[in-house]
This record gives C-alpha cells, sequence and structure tokens, in this order.
C-alpha cells in the first residue's frame, strides 16, 4: 500500500510541473502548430499535453528511451558495451550510466531544435520582453529554454527511478503511460463536442457509440496480443528434482520499441524542414512532408516498411536464437523432436520468424489505424492529434498495466507466504 501510495506521490507532483510553464516563456503564439504536427503530436502525446505549454517537463523520458534504444544498438558493434551487458549488475549499472549521459545529451539537442523550429512560427517570449529583447539576444534565451528542458528530462530520469526503486512498476512506463492517460479526458471531450453538444441529427449520436465501442474493441484486442505467446516445451535430460517446462515467446516481441523508433527516424526530417522553412510552402518542404509525414500516401508506406525492419531486427536482438540454444545445451535439457545444437538454433530462429511475421502484422496495424479512423471518421488534423483510436500510447498503456498487475500479484504473494513463516 505505501509503495502504490509513493508511487501516486511522484506523479502528482510529475503532473504539476507538467503544467508548469518555462518563466518568461509565451506559449499562445505555438499552441496550434504543436496539434497539428504529426511529431509534436506524438511528443505530446508521451508527455501529457506538457509540450503545448512549453513546461519544465516537456520532453519528459523520451530522450532516455530513445538513448537506451541507441545504447542497445551499440552494443552490437562496440565490444566495450557488449561486454559491459555480460557483466552482470556492475556491467547494467555502468550501461545505465552511459545512458543517462547520452539522455541529458540528446535531450538538450532535441530541446534546442524543437525550440528553434518552434520560434519561427511564433515569438516564444513573453510580450513584456518582446520589444526590449535584441535579435542577437534570442538565442541566449533559446540555450536558456533547452537548458531547462534537459533539466526536466534530468528530473524525468530520477523520479523514474525512485518509482522503480520504491514505488509500484517501471518508474519510465508509469511516467509515459501518466502523461497518456492525463490525455484521454480531452479526447473523450472533444467527441463530446464534436458529435453531441454539436450534433447536427440522429446520425451523430450514432457515430459516437461506434467510436466509443471501436475504441473499446481494440483496446480487447490490444490485450488479447500483449498476452499471447507461443510456448516451446522443453525436457530435462536428467530428470532429478526437475520436470518438465516451457520457454514462453511472446507474440509481440518488440513491443511498442519498433514504432517509437520509425516515429523518430520520420520525425527526424520534418523538424529540420520545419526549423528552415516557417512557413512550410515551399517546394522543398512540401516534398519532405510528402515522404516523411505518415499521413500522406508515400510517408505512410516508408513508416510501414521501417515498422516492419525495426521489428524484426529488435525481435532477433532480443531473443538470440544461438543464445538460447547454447543455454539448453548448458542446462542439459533438449526440445522434443529437436537434436540439440545447430538444429536448435535453426528451430529457434525459424520459430521467432514466424511469431515476428505476426507481431509485426499486429503492430502495423495498430499504428496505422490513428491514420485510417481520422480519415474515415473525418477528423480535422488538430481532432485527429488528441482522438487517436490505436496507436503506440494504446500499446502502452495495456503492457504497462499487464507488467505492473503482476508485479504487484508477485509482491503480494511473497509477502504472503513471508507471513506464513514470521
Amino acid at each position: 500500500m505505501l509503495r502504490i501510495a509513493f508511487t501516486l506521490m511522484i506523479l502528482l507532483f510529475v503532473r504539476i510541473l507538467a503544467n508548469t510553464t518555462i518563466p518568461l516563456v509565451e506559449v499562445g503564439a505555438v499552441v496550434d502548430y504543436i496539434q497539428s504536427s504529426d511529431y509534436f503530436a506524438i511528443l505530446n502525446s508521451f508527455s501529457g499535453q506538457s509540450l503545448q505549454n512549453l513546461s519544465i517537463m516537456s520532453l519528459g523520458v523520451t530522450p532516455y528511451i530513445t538513448a537506451s534504444i541507441a545504447v542497445q544498438l551499440l552494443q552490437m558493434v562496440i565490444p566495450k558495451l557488449k561486454e559491459f551487458s555480460e557483466q552482470g549488475e556492475t556491467g547494467k549499472q555502468k550501461l545505465n550510466k552511459i545512458t543517462r549521459y547520452m539522455a541529458l545529451g540528446l535531450a538538450f539537442i532535441q530541446a534546442l531544435a524543437l525550440i528553434m523550429g518552434l520560434s519561427t512560427r511564433g515569438s516564444l517570449l513573453v510580450t513584456s520582453l518582446e520589444a526590449s529583447v535584441a535579435d542577437q539576444y534570442r538565442y541566449l534565451f533559446y540555450v536558456y529554454m533547452a537548458l531547462v528542458m534537459a533539466s526536466g528530462t534530468a528530473l524525468a530520469m530520477w523520479f523514474a527511478s525512485l518509482i522503480t526503486k520504491k514505488g509500484v512498476g517501471n518508474g519510465t512506463s508509469m511516467l509515459i503511460v501518466a502523461g497518456i492517460v492525463t490525455s484521454l479526458p480531452t479526447m473523450m471531450t472533444v467527441l463530446w463536442e464534436k458529435y453531441i453538444i454539436g450534433a447536427t441529427g440522429g446520425w451523430s449520436y450514432v457515430w459516437f457509440a461506434i467510436i466509443i465501442l471501436l475504441y473499446f474493441g481494440i483496446l480487447f484486442g490490444v490485450v488479447f496480443m500483449q498476452i499471447a505467446q507461443r510456448k516451446i516445451p522443453i525436457q530435462y535430460a536428467n530428470r532429478q528434482g526437475k520436470s518438465d517446462s516451457n520457454i514462453p515467446m511472446k507474440l509481440n516481441v518488440g513491443g511498442v520499441i519498433p514504432v517509437i523508433f520509425a516515429q523518430t527516424i520520420m520525425s527526424i526530417p520534418l523538424s529540420i524542414i520545419g526549423a528552415i522553412d516557417s512557413d512550410g510552402t515551399s517546394s522543398l518542404s512540401s516534398w519532405f512532408y510528402a515522404i516523411f509525414s505518415s499521413s500522406e500516401p508515400i510517408g505512410y508506406i516508408l513508416y510501414v516498411v521501417l515498422i516492419v525492419i525495426f521489428a524484426f531486427f529488435y525481435a532477433f536482438l532480443q531473443i538470440n536464437p544461438q543464445k538460447m540454444s547454447d543455454n539448453l545445451s548448458k542446462s542439459n535439457s533438449y526440445i522434443p523432436g529437436v537434436r540439440p545444437g545447430i538444429d536448435t538454433q535453426d528451430y529457434i530462429a525459424s520459430l521467432l520468424f514466424k511469431i515476428s511475421v505476426i507481431g509485426t502484422t499486429y503492430l502495423v496495424l495498430l499504428a496505422s489505424l490513428p491514420i485510417f479512423t481520422a480519415a474515415i471518421f473525418g477528423f480535422t488534423s488538430s481532432e485527429a492529434s488528441i482522438i487517436r483510436l490505436g496507436g503506440t500510447s494504446l500499446l502502452i498503456i495495456v503492457g504497462v498495466a499487464i507488467e505492473t498487475t503482476q508485479q504487484v500479484e508477485t509482491d503480494a504473494s511473497q509477502n504472503e507466504y513471508g507471513s506464513i513463516f514470521r
């Protein structure tokens, strides 16, 4: 109970900071642009609408997630990092420290690029300072904003570690979910105003009911796919003290990581062109938007291709068939009907590929749902940024809910067993 109360207290404090605008900053001129941009809409959702407030916690733990993925990928090409990953708890602490430093660097760079891009859409200075600050000093003001945002990321990482150690669930995941959940009332409000208050006929109520039912249908589908797994039966050659067991493999091995990585890759060119072309009317800007915006046909195809590539790549990064085969041999166990060694490795690789096909198809469909539903129901760009049926947000919420529930059940059972021996 104390762990739950501690977690809620930290999340409440984070939400207060998320609604605290950076001192001397005016957000009125850029709110509409943030809500209409594909890239900023995603960041805004993950940060619980704190980006549109240009708050201290605007970036949240997003840079930390990016840094974590980068460090995992770099382990494949940098021997020293791979060595750390094999050193147990000591190596894990070293990798975590590297990840945190990288996250702070990424946070500052991302914040500066973000601010430079937003500054082309309107003044970020409060009205009282607008006339008194010379143009040559504006960049110092932008650096100040970037430093505050990077400090917010440092705070978010600290809060996440506190939740992980003393609270309930994974701290990083809990902060993201807290941000996403706070946007759900806004989504319901927009739907209510569009279909109920602004009803133009009886069909408006029908569409409202269809959207709500569709949302819960997608939710149940995501829950099913998140808990679905393929179990590989294993037997022990020496059965003394050991019973037959199995190795569970989730259908969605990579989780939400492939989608986040694809969105990050797609967003970088859009951020750059947004900073260069303030009006967004040049032919170069139109070309970039056509290729890298997932709402455009070419951009959507590229988005799907990136999800597929990262889904397969991350699946085989998470589950190494050769390492799994070696571990089975060391534990004197085997898969029934499959010879130990290279045959076991090939069997696991083949099974992982088939599972990844199912998982990747599911990810592509889920990531595509917000795009298709926005087109089918005729949402405007600002409405589509708020009403997101499916997508990464729902996947993260369900994944964290399942993980947290399992941890609470485990802690409860441990306390129950502990009380027996007291």
